[in-house]
Parts: C-alpha cells; structure tokens; sequence
C-alpha cells in the first residue's frame, strides 16, 4: 500500500477518533462544572490544559467561561483539534483514499460532517450542549460501525484502527488527567463524597458508568476507576485495552508485510509500561505523572507509526 494511503486512512480515523474525544472531554469539563458552584474558571482551564491548545485559546480570549470554552473545543477553526477541524481533516482524508473505503463507511463520513457542519454554522447555546455532545457521540458510532461492519480485515482496516487507537490512548489518558490537573480545590478531599462523585462524572464521560457498575464490585473511588479506565482489559476505552490493539493491529501488518519496524518495538515498550501493573504501583509513582508519560509515549509511537509506514511519500 502506498504511504499515502495509509496515511489518510490513519488520520481519518485518527481525526474521528478526536472529534469524538474533544466532545468526551467537553463533556467532563460541563459535567465537573455542574458539581461545583465556586471557581469554575479553573475547571474550564483544566479542560483546555488537558487538550493541549492552552497557547491558542489564550491568543483569543483572555479568560475561562463554559462559552468560551466549548466555542473553542467545538467549532474554532483555528483550533486544528477542535471538532469542526477533525471532522473536517477526516472527510478530508476519506475523499483522499475513497477507493479504499466501502460505500457505507464514506457515507457514514460523509454524512457526519454534513450533520456537524449545519449545527456549527452558529454558536452552540449552553442549554443545547449536552445533546449537541450526544450527537458528535453518535455520528463518531455510526461511523465506526460501519468500518466493523463492511470493511475487510487486511491492511486497510489495520491502518483505521491503529488511527483510532493511538487517538484513545491518547485521550483517555487526558479525560482522566482532567481529575488532577486543578479539580479539588484541596489535597484534603481526595477521597471524600466531592472527589468520588467527581470519579463518578469521569465515569460517564466515556460511557464507562454502566460497564463499571457491572464490572467492578468495588464503590466509585479514585483507586477503583482509576483501576477500571487504566488496567481493566474488557474495558474498549482503558489503556490496557487501547494499547493491546495497537500491539495487535500492528502485529498484523508485521504479518501482512512481512517484516517488522521501529514503531513494533516502540508499541511493545508502551505496552510493558501498563501490562502487570497494579493500581498501587501507578498512584504511587504519582497518577498525573504515569498519565504524562503515556501521553509523550503515545505520541512518539504515533510519529514512528508516520515515519516507518512512510505517510508522507
């Protein structure tokens, strides 16, 4: 397969995968907000801290409100990871390697950045976000269905997914990291009925609520979600499970190729970093500081991910 290609479809579904997780993120911040009534600038910081576009947010506006924020995150097109840009970049992509993609997939494509496109024409107001939110959640399922559904399991498939899981790893790694950045407003209430309930809305900010509850039989506490999104392998959106399909999926290419590369090597480290541990052992090597790593990790997978498979040529 031509570097290219692979490229647009790793950063198609990199792109979806984005748009998708900037809404999961959005979703904590108003979440979290809602549980406080005093000092919510520092929520919202918190949130566009966590998405890495801290510099230019702060080119544009000179303080941190729920409009300004979610404006920004939603549907800034200077903000190359807010959801109109992903969604944008991934329709963009897609017509790139249409000849790869089935009719559905295109079409699921297609018809999410019509649907999104329509709604940002305007300002989102604040009592219409959550089911904006719901929206973005549900275009992003539609089309991961589709590929599920109509795509073939060769290289094609490989490079959607591999796209969509260093995106996950990525940002499910920040979404959790939104809980330490600035979120108490004292040490003293880790593990008090704010803290946990605040764990509870980080829960259902990736759709996890449910599955914990029949998961783990464990009370919401930082020890247990934190176990749950971060070392739980049945969990789609924890770590373990993030970082094992990219071993996987990465394998398959080794296979398909017939060689391995760097990025093998690089994905195996990243997996040993979270494989075999217990929860104890990351709170006490400091959670933000585990979460950071994984962070920098899975960035620098990505860029030898771009690198080996030649995206560029």
């Amino acid at each position: 397969m031509l570097g290219k290609t692979a490229g647009g479809l790793y950063w198609m579904f990199r792109s979806l995968e984005r748009a998708e997780n900037t809404a999961r993120l959005l979703e904590a911040g108003f979440r979290i907000a809602l549980t406080r009534s005093s000092d919510t600038e520092s929520e919202w910081k918190s949130v566009i801290v966590t998405s890495a576009a801290q510099a230019k947010f702060e080119s544009k506006y000179g303080s941190y409100d729920s409009e300004k924020v979610s404006d920004f995150l939603l549907r800034d097109p200077d903000n190359l990871s807010s959801v109109y840009s992903s969604v944008k970049s991934a329709r963009e992509n897609a017509r790139l390697v249409r000849t790869a993609l089935t009719t559905e997939v295109w079409a699921a494509v297609n018809e999410t950045w019509i649907i999104l496109t329509d709604i940002f024409k305007s300002p989102i107001p604040q009592t219409e976000l959550p089911a904006v939110l719901a929206t973005i959640r549900r275009q992003s399922a539609l089309v991961r269905g589709a590929l599920h559904g109509t795509m073939l399991r060769n290289e094609i498939y490989d490079f959607c997914r591999i796209g969509t899981f260093v995106e996950r790893v990525d940002n499910t790694a920040r979404i959790i990291d939104v809980k330490y950045y600035a979120l108490l407003p004292s040490p003293m209430l880790v593990g008090s009925r704010m803290d946990n309930k605040q764990w509870e809305t980080i829960l259902r900010s990736v759709s996890a609520h449910r599955s914990f509850r029949w998961a783990v039989d464990d009370d919401v506490t930082a020890a247990s979600v934190a176990n749950f999104l971060i070392l739980d392998r049945r969990m789609p959106r924890s770590l373990t499970f993030g970082v094992s399909g990219l071993v996987s999926n990465l394998g398959y290419l080794a296979e398909e190729y017939g060689e391995r590369l760097p990025c093998h090597e690089v994905a195996n480290v990243l997996r040993a970093r979270i494989i075999g541990r217990d929860i104890r052992s990351i709170f006490d090597e400091g959670l933000h500081e585990f979460l950071s790593s994984i962070i920098l990790d899975t960035a620098n997978l990505g860029l030898q991910i771009e690198q080996d498979y030649r995206f560029n040529s």
